[in-house]
């Protein structure tokens, strides 16, 4: 079972955004056939949503181990994870990001998490992660880099 785990569904906004391809397809084929028009139009705005469905990555903590997308690594090589929101979350992805990092950000999830690399053969200094529960995904990622106490 993992720590932690959210898929980065888009906002519903992006669905009703997707849905403009729908009066533009029938513009285009009404001329011709308003039948061939709404079918058109039907089949484009579903397999866009498939496509924006499967798009859609999951992040993940779950055994010694952080999955973001395809990337994955180890727990261990990672420093403290900070969560932002609002105004910080916004320098994060903007003024204050650095152009080496690593990015699975959605433009439609404003919150972010930093999770600095200790890795010294990484190139990247650290990930910066959306997330809709930033703070519990930062305190599953920094309870996942401590070793086990054995008593």
């Amino acid at each position: 079972m993992p720590d932690y785990r959210e898929k980065l569904w888009p906002s519903p906004w992006l669905f009703l955004i997707v849905a403009l391809v729908i009066p533009a397809s029938i513009l285009i084929f009404a001329p011709i056939n308003m039948l061939v028009g709404v079918l058109t139009a039907a089949g484009l705005y579903l397999g866009s949503v498939l496509l924006l469905l499967l798009a859609s990555p999951t992040v993940q903590v779950s055994g010694g181990v952080l999955i973001a997308g395809h990337a994955r690594i180890e727990t261990r090589l990672l420093g403290e994870a900070v969560d932002y929101e609002g105004a910080e979350a916004t320098a994060e992805r903007g003024t204050r990001l650095d152009a080496r990092a690593w990015l699975l950000i959605r433009g439609w999830i404003t919150p972010v998490v930093r999770i600095p690399l200790e890795d010294p053969t990484d190139p990247a200094p650290y990930w910066l992660v959306s997330s809709r529960r930033p703070q519990k995904m930062a305190a599953a990622i920094n309870g996942s880099r401590r070793p086990a106490s054995s008593n």
